[in-house]
């Protein structure tokens, strides 16, 4: 819901009286200008009095309107200041705990974090519910601590520069302190910014998911984890029945869907007519019915809920279930029309604004959503994000699902034989003949999974997807770079010991392939390409459902065979089964049975056509060699063949990941690489 930056200085700071104050006010201000889009409502800053500390925040008002609700928070006697980016649920509850101990000042959300710090120290992040992002400053303890959401819905990012940490919502908040970007080639060439602190530029980290920063005394930062993901053990035999299950899962999506509903603004649904956005668009329905305000709206008119979709092609009728889902809950149904013009238009602000470059055109999708919802005066809307990643909806994950027995579900079994020979089905269905995946699944590489990865991984497939995403026409002194280590191994080697050991003896692969991909593309690609960062650009807070932790928690007690469930009778697997079944109330029968389709863009574009002309635009020789890690004769090629030769899918999606990758190299200025 907001922005935020901040730094802590290492080292008493050069200067003297009002000339020093004036200069950190208004480096402050110059980082909190690249991000005012967040926070159109308030702006608020606050230095130390030696000035080695600084925090600041703009605010885009969602609970508690009144400037009472601006930010930096401080308590009552001025030791401890915190600035907060986005929505902490229950905070009523906390309220009610703690005001006999702490002044509360408004009625924020947000404002429970010092309370709750000043009672249970760093451990207060573990009672946060919600997305967010946070900087706390302990003055009377020299504490600098800064923490991420359970699962990176909110960005956060930090470096080191001319003896200061700095830490901000978005990277191009560091600019103003005189950071010079550099890529990160070894992060480009590994793909380690999807799952690594690493991100695309060098020496810039992204605090990991569930994961906090913290410093004492202005001494050395270190981040630690304070929440991960965790499975059943796959050898323990499930005691709860199906029915409870599935009302076990019901029962805390509608708990998360009613918090989420709370706002003092008008609130909205992105509706993709997919099972997921149906199902949460059809709760606030129920809840609203039940009592419950929409946002800011206690009318009880279901009529008012506003439902947005993407229409990437306005004749292809790709969008008419979420229409007739739209028409069944009686909500008003907006289509957002994406035709070749509307994407390339958009393209740019989408790459800017997520920092990511991604070789597809969803996050424009996402962008032009968020514009509507606020030409309609929405400011909060409700998403489906994280229930495949959860729940089991992906088609890749079904390899890993039969790549062992599971025990936890006797009921489910059957013979070795048959589960073998299903295995060999879905392996083959993934790939061609010619070792290029299907449309459903991504990109084929040549990369295999080294044999100490695949022990390390318990021989999963979801790892050695990630080398398929991203593939970039790299410089062949960006290939030649050493130590040589796939990104799989890269991977696999960045997961603490205890995770390596779960995943290799305790997890089953199916949950050891979520969790590979909620660590990587979840938090990389669809959190930020397609979540918060394009959203916030129109001053819209998504926040999604699914990815509330008491949910995803009880998710991931359910045994694998439940979530897919296989059916002796017709021969085939079901996605999402517990899920399906726990929201049968809330959709309709379409939605029901429907099986998962993708979230995809466009595969082909018109010979000069607005993409076209864009791509060609951006991806010149002369700007590709600003980059320095691409190759301008393998582009050259790519550009023949995504839109002269009758349109490679392939040779389009490494096109505009080039495109991408020279938009961010002019927006930030950076420096070209090469071989030191």
């Amino acid at each position: 819901m907001c922005g935020l930056t901040a730094f802590l200085a290492s080292h008493q700071q050069d200067g003297q009286g009002d000339s020093m104050e004036d200069s950190a006010e208004s480096t402050i201000d110059a980082s909190l200008d690249l991000v005012k889009h967040r926070g159109p409502d308030a702006r608020g800053k606050w230095l130390s009095p030696d000035r080695r500390v600084g925090l600041g925040h703009v605010r885009l008002s969602i609970i508690d309107l009144s400037p009472k609700g601006n930010q930096p928070f401080h308590d009552p006697v001025s030791d401890i200041h915190a600035v907060v980016n986005g929505e902490l649920y229950e905070h009523e509850k906390y309220r009610a705990q703690l005001s006999q101990h702490y002044q509360f000042q408004g009625h924020s959300d947000c404002e429970i974090v010092i309370a709750l710090y000043k009672v249970h120290g760093i451990s207060f992040v573990s009672h946060l519910r919600g997305e967010f992002a946070i900087v706390l400053w302990d003055q009377k303890r020299q504490l600098f601590f800064s923490a991420r959401d359970r699962y990176g819905i909110k960005s956060l990012y930090y470096t080191f520069w001319n003896n200061k940490l700095l830490v901000a919502t978005e990277m191009k908040s560091f600019l103003p302190f005189g950071w010079k970007p550099k890529w990160c080639v070894q992060s480009l060439r590994d793909k380690s910014f999807f799952f690594h602190s690493r991100t695309i530029f060098e020496d810039v980290y992204a605090v990991k998911p569930g994961h906090y920063l913290i410093s004492k005394g202005y001494g050395m930062v270190e981040e630690k984890v304070y929440w991960d993901l965790d499975y059943q053990d796959k050898n323990i035999a499930e005691v709860r029945s199906e029915e409870e299950l599935i009302h076990g899962v019901r029962e805390r999506l509608l708990d998360a869907v009613r918090l989420r509903m709370q706002a003092d603004v008008p609130m909205g649904v992105f509706l993709s007519g997919g099972i997921d956005s149906s199902a949460i668009a059809g709760m606030i329905v129920y809840l609203t019915k039940q009592g419950f305000d929409a946002g800011n709206d206690n009318s009880r008119d279901v009529s008012k809920l506003k439902c947005y979709t993407t229409q990437f092609d306005k004749n292809s009728g790709e969008d008419e279930s979420g229409k007739r889902t739209a028409k069944f809950l009686g909500v008003e149904f907006h289509p957002v029309v994406m035709d070749e013009a509307a994407m390339a238009s958009r393209m740019a602000d989408a790459v800017w604004h997520s920092e990511a470059a991604m070789p597809d055109t969803n996050g424009c999708a996402m962008l032009a959503m968020a514009e509507m919802a606020h030409s309609h005066g929405v400011k909060v809307v409700l998403t489906g994000e994280g229930s495949d990643e959860h729940f089991g909806g992906y088609p890749d994950l079904f390899v890993d699902n039969l790549r062992e027995p599971d025990p936890s579900w006797p009921s489910s079994s059957f013979s070795d034989k048959e589960r073998l020979r299903l295995l060999d089905s879905h392996t083959a269905n993934q790939n061609d003949i010619t070792g290029k995946a299907n449309q459903n699944t991504l990109e084929a590489t040549d990369i295999q999974m080294q044999s100490p990865t695949r022990r390390m991984l318990n021989n999963i497939t979801m790892a050695d997807k990630l080398s398929r995403m991203c593939q970039a026409p790299l410089s062949p002194w960006v290939k030649c770079l050493s130590p040589i280590s796939t990104t799989e191994t890269e991977f696999a080697e960045g997961l603490d010991g205890v995770t390596r050991h779960k995943i290799a003896t305790k997890w089953h692969p199916l949950h050891s392939s979520e969790y590979v991909w909620t660590k990587s593309m979840l938090n990389a690609y669809i959190l930020r390409y397609c979540g918060d960062n394009v959203h916030m650009l129109y001053q819209v807070e998504s926040r999604p459902a699914f990815l509330d932790h008491h949910l995803t928690e009880y998710a991931n007690s359910i045994p694998p065979s439940l979530k897919i469930k296989y059916s002796h009778e017709s021969g085939k697997h079901v996605e999402k089964y517990i899920l399906r079944e726990a929201v049968r109330p809330f959709v309709t029968d379409e939605i029901y049975r429907q099986q998962k389709k993708p979230f995809l863009g466009p595969r082909l574009y018109a010979l000069n056509g607005p993409m076209h002309r864009f791509v060609v635009g951006q991806v010149t020789k002369d700007k590709v060699a600003q980059l320095g890690f691409i190759d301008w004769p393998e582009t050259q090629i790519m550009m023949r063949k995504a839109f002269e030769e009758g349109g490679d899918p392939y040779a389009i999606k490494q096109v505009i990941l080039v495109a991408q990758f020279v938009i961010l190299a002019q927006k930030f200025g950076v420096e070209t690489s090469r071989l030191s």
